[in-house]
């Protein structure tokens, strides 16, 4: 049975949030009908891409619907444009089929603060990109919002971090209603190499450490995600990247919090769990991440917590 999925269509919409998804269903070999709804038959997307032929908000979805909310450039004014206000009242009349789970709601990115101001996410656990955490919370004070997470799930309720999150989301959906073989089979033809759960944060330590500008430290954080299964010695990190270990250390401290050597762990830590979730055994995945057995993998993830 095909599974009809809505994408609601307003200005300034996020291009990847919409096609990211979509592309990703549309693989999923005829499992699922994508259709486009909104206040307008034709709008400006945020790369400023004109998208026609719209149809007009149906007064009810059929159950068993999923409802795709994209997000936009800039939630703090697109959501309250005439069209938001439009596509925020449809919403609210879709409440009793969506608390019912009539119909599941899927949102993407800043899209989840459209569903928060449509009074949908009350009690419900719920995330969004880490830049607008602040606003979901301001738009909904009884949402539940977890901080850091790829997506989360509360009673038929999704909702997803950022641009790319929508694609793991959707991957995801395909496995839970179309199977795991189906999945892989989708990831594998859009060459995504890892597909992450939604407990993964939103900042892994391949980003989290890169908010600075220091060009030696770019160097060596290069120079570690090329090998991080390589048994890099400070000195011979400090004399590729052409600083001095000991002005090395001082630099990583200062400006990242963290010393060379635990960011490298951290980076191996990453790609063991990888490989973990991807089925391997815990020596393979200790070996592959540049551990010398399965019992040092253990010790760096009780280090981290993860």
């Amino acid at each position: 049975m095909t599974i009809p999925v809505w994408f609601l269509m307003v200005p300034g919409i996020m291009s990847l949030d919409v096609t990211g998804p979509a592309e990703t269903l549309k693989l999923a070999g005829g499992a699922f009908e994508l259709r486009y709804i909104g206040p307008e038959e034709s709008i400006m997307t945020s790369t400023d891409m004109t998208v026609s032929r719209i149809e007009p908000l149906p007064d009810r979805l059929p159950a068993g619907s999923l409802l795709v909310v994209p997000g936009v450039h800039d939630s703090a004014t697109c959501f309250d444009m005439p069209q938001g206000v439009a596509a925020r009242n449809w919403l609210m009349r879709q409440q009793p089929d969506i608390h019912a789970r009539q119909i599941s709601l899927v949102c993407i990115c800043s899209g989840t603060i459209l569903a928060a101001k449509a009074g949908l996410l009350n009690g419900v656990q719920c995330t969004s990109h880490h830049e607008v955490i602040s606003r979901l919370k301001k738009a909904a004070p009884a949402a539940l919002v977890k901080e850091n997470r790829i997506f989360v799930e509360d009673r038929g309720i999704w909702t997803s971090a950022g641009i790319t999150a929508g694609i793991d989301l959707s991957l995801h959906l395909i496995n839970q209603l179309c199977g795991a073989q189906t999945a892989l089979s989708v990831a594998r033809e859009m060459l995504i190499y890892f597909r992450r759960s939604g407990d993964d944060p939103q900042l892994s330590p391949w980003l989290r450490y890169r908010n600075h500008m220091h060009p030696a430290i770019h160097r060596t954080q290069d120079l570690l995600l090329v090998h991080p299964e390589q048994n890099w010695q400070l000195e011979e990190i400090a004399e590729k990247v052409h600083v001095s270990p000991r002005h090395l250390t001082r630099l990583f401290r200062q400006h990242l919090g963290i010393s060379v050597r635990d960011y490298h762990q951290q980076l191996r830590v990453a790609i063991a769990q990888q490989r973990l979730q991807q089925g391997e055994g815990a020596e393979k995945a200790a070996l592959s991440a540049g551990f010398s057995s399965s019992r040092q993998l253990r010790r760096a993830l009780q280090r981290w917590q993860v």
